[in-house]
C-alpha cells in the first residue's frame, strides 16, 4: 500500500511538471534572479540586513530591508493577530501574527511570526515583565513581515529569517524610552571627549552637547544630547517657578502682618479717646 502511495505521488508530481510550459518557467527563473540582484544592490549592509547568526552563512534580513523589498514590489502589508496570550498576573505574553501581502486588493502571499515573553532574551531581572506585552507584539509583527518578504521575493537562498534582530530592536526601544538619567551614562567613543560619559561632558562643555544635539550623526547620541538639554531647561524653568512662588508667598505673609498692625494702632487710638475728660 505504501509503495502504491509513493507511486501515485510520483505520478501526481509528473502531472504538474507535464502541465507547465518550460519556456515560461525559465523566463520566471530569470526574472527571479534579476530581482534578487536588484534587491542585493538596493539593500544596505548593517541597516537592511546584518550578520548571520550561528548555523548559517547567509546574512539575516532586518525589518528595514523587508520594508524596502515590499516597496520595490509595490505590495501592501496587513496584520492579523491569530493567537494571543496576555496573562498580566504572571507577566506572560505570547502573540502569533499573520502578515498578509496584497497588491491591488489581491492577496499575494502571507508570512507568520511568533514571540513570547519566555524566550531567553527576555529572561532577566532587569526586565519589566508587564512591558513585555508590547515588546513581544512588535517582535511577532516584525518576524511575520520578514517571513512574508522572504517568501514573495524568493529570497530564502540569499537571506535567512532573522529571529533576533535584537541589536536594532533594542536600540529602537532604547531611543523611545530614554531618560536624562540614561543619557548621562552613555559613553562617547569618538571626538575630543572620547571615553567620557555625556554627563561628564555636559558638566565641562555644554556647547559640545548642543553640537551633538544639532549635528550628531549617531541617532542614540543625538537623542541623549537632546534629553540632557531638555532636562536642564526643565530644571531652570522649575527654579524660576519656585522662586516666583517663594516671592509671592513672602508678599502674602507680609501683607496680613501690616494690616494687623494698623488695626492694633486703631484700637489704641480708640482706647485713648475714651479716657478724654469730655467723654
Amino acid at each position: 500500500m505504501e509503495e502504491m502511495s509513493n507511486y501515485q505521488a510520483g505520478n501526481n508530481s509528473m502531472m504538474v511538471i507535464d502541465g507547465i510550459k518550460l519556456d515560461r518557467v525559465q523566463d520566471s527563473m530569470n526574472k527571479i534572479q534579476q530581482f534578487q540582484k536588484v534587491v542585493q544592490g538596493a539593500l544596505t549592509e548593517g541597516h537592511d540586513y546584518g550578520a548571520a547568526f550561528s548555523g548559517t552563512s547567509k546574512p539575516s534580513l532586518l525589518k528595514p530591508g523587508a520594508e524596502k523589498i515590499l516597496m520595490l514590489l509595490g505590495l501592501t502589508s496587513e496584520y492579523e493577530v491569530i493567537e494571543k496570550i496576555q496573562d498580566y498576573e504572571d507577566g506572560f505574553f505570547a502573540y502569533t501574527i499573520r502578515c498578509v501581502l496584497t497588491k491591488g486588493g489581491q492577496v499575494i502571499t502571507e508570512g507568520l511570526g511568533h514571540c513570547n515573553s519566555k524566550e531567553k532574551k527576555y529572561d532577566s531581572d532587569k526586565q519589566d515583565k508587564y512591558m513585555l506585552g508590547n515588546t513581544c507584539l512588535k517582535m511577532a509583527k516584525k518576524r511575520a513581515q520578514v517571513d512574508a518578504a522572504l517568501t514573495v521575493g524568493s529570497l530564502s537562498n540569499i537571506f535567512t529569517q532573522d529571529l533576533e534582530d535584537m541589536d536594532q530592536f533594542n536600540q529602537s526601544e532604547k531611543l523611545e524610552n530614554m531618560t536624562a538619567s540614561d543619557a548621562k551614562n552613555i559613553k562617547l567613543n569618538f571626538g575630543k571627549h572620547k571615553g567620557k560619559t555625556l554627563g561628564e561632558v555636559f558638566e565641562i562643555e555644554r556647547s559640545y552637547i548642543e553640537w551633538l544635539n544639532e549635528k550628531g550623526r549617531d541617532e542614540v547620541i543625538r537623542k541623549a544630547a537632546f534629553e540632557l538639554l531638555s532636562a536642564e531647561d526643565d530644571k531652570k524653568e522649575a527654579k524660576k517657578t519656585n522662586k516666583k512662588k517663594e516671592n509671592n508667598k513672602a508678599v502674602a505673609e507680609s501683607q496680613p502682618e501690616s494690616e494687623t498692625m494698623d488695626h492694633d494702632l486703631g484700637s489704641e487710638d480708640e482706647a485713648d479717646d475714651t479716657d478724654l475728660p469730655w467723654n
